[in-house]
């Protein structure tokens, strides 16, 4: 199912920075009215000055579905066209082993990762299936296509968000809703700068800025490039979008090592 959304309103969460800022800065070239969310406030101001079009900015904790539906009400508001598209993006990370994980940072993880897109859905899902219109735009991660070592609770997170998107799509089937998921691999984004990570989970004694430079020169993809796949392949009508061509090589070596693919990927580094 063809899906337009340039020119239409658009909600993104996450968009302070990363994937959220360059898709509600990519969607208001194109015309659309854009709600984006964050927690970060300067970021999402910042944001919010680089959009030329009509956007509304909310300062929201993605973990609080109270604040959720009072937040759809102000939209719903605002709005003088339907509701296009509910991008539900906002995501943080941890990295440590599952003996040495702790219990407060996952569950801080799997608020955010999976209970603010299970929030978002339920917000505005009542509000498109009235009008028969619209997509939630889910992200998962590669990491949602494989369990990948000291990502135990950002793995966890990200295969919730593809069952639960999976489930959804299918209760949607013959309606004018539709459910989309996104699996961005490696992106030039601030996630690692802003994980919980206490120490480096390799042991090599790096600290967190230390990672993050590593982590961006092995990131392929630039959030405007991500936001511009995921803009495409959700007006093209595709259920499940993979961002980065890293994310083609963890989807095929689902299918063909579903569990071995660790082996294989650790030959494929050593080359």
């Amino acid at each position: 199912m063809v899906r337009k959304i340039a020119g239409r309103p658009a909600v993104i969460t996450g968009a302070a920075s990363g994937i959220g800022r360059s898709l509600a800065q990519r969607l208001s070239r194109h015309g659309s009215p854009v709600v984006i969310a964050d927690v970060n406030e300067a970021g999402l101001e910042e944001t919010a000055k680089s959009l030329n079009g009509p956007v509304l900015s909310r300062v929201l904790d993605v973990r609080d579905a109270d604040d959720w539906k009072l937040f759809a009400k102000e939209v719903r508001d605002w709005l003088d066209l339907p509701l296009a598209a509910v991008f539900n993006n906002a995501g943080v990370a941890t990295s440590t082993t599952v003996q040495n994980s702790v219990p407060e940072d996952d569950s801080w993880l799997f608020d955010i990762n999976y209970w603010g897109v299970v929030n978002g859905t339920r917000a505005f899902l009542p509000q498109l299936v009235k009008q028969n219109y619209g997509v939630i735009v889910n992200t998962s991660s590669v990491y949602g296509l494989l369990g990948m070592p000291k990502n135990s609770a950002y793995c966890a997170a990200k295969f919730a968000v593809r069952g639960f998107t999976d489930s959804l799509r299918q209760e949607l089937r013959g309606t004018g809703v539709s459910a989309v998921t996104v699996h961005p691999g490696g992106i030039k984004t601030n996630i690692v700068r802003n994980a919980r990570i206490h120490t480096d989970p390799d042991g090599q004694g790096r600290s967190l800025e230390e990672m993050a430079a590593d982590f961006d020169k092995v990131a392929l993809t630039t959030p405007d490039k991500a936001a511009e796949i995921i803009h495409r392949g959700v007006e093209r009508g595709k259920a499940r979008i993979l961002v980065g061509p890293d994310a083609y090589v963890f989807d095929a070596l689902s299918r063909i090592a579903p569990t071995s693919y660790f082996n294989v990927m650790a030959r494929l580094f050593e080359r």
